[in-house]
């Protein structure tokens, strides 16, 4: 099947780089693993149940969102327990600690991503109980 993406040629020229420099056979070959992955991390994501504590990182673009970025912080302040900001030039790179029920802590997740300019999210599991 072929479809097609619309990303930046700085992306694909980093995506081109690393998929070549690991030895793999394509691009195409590199998009199906990256999409496995993708699928794999949502997966574990989706499986969390219960109360957790975990870390939530992810970098933004400072201008861009900021407000929208603290709205929706301030709107799950009952699973953030304390956050780290940090400036690298224009974007910035937060920190959140995060602890309660794993349901909301998997939309806090997603609301996050869903930001255009937040480059990347992640997440690390601490401790289900």
């Amino acid at each position: 099947m072929r479809t097609s993406f619309n990303i930046s040629d700085d992306l694909l020229a980093e995506f081109d780089e690393t998929w070549q420099s690991e030895g793999l056979d394509s691009r195409s070959r590199g998009v199906r693993e990256a999409m496995q992955e993708y699928i794999e991390d949502h997966a574990r994501l989706e499986d969390i149940e219960g109360d957790v504590v975990v870390i939530i990182s992810f970098d933004y673009e400072h201008e861009a969102v900021i407000e929208d970025i603290h709205d929706v912080q301030h709107r799950f302040q009952d699973v953030i327990t304390t956050t780290n900001h940090i400036h690298e030039g224009e974007w910035c790179l937060e920190t959140l600690f995060c602890s309660g029920a794993a349901s909301r802590v998997r939309d806090l997740t997603y609301r996050l991503r869903n930001f255009d300019t937040v480059s990347q999210v992640k997440l690390m599991l601490l401790a289900e109980q």
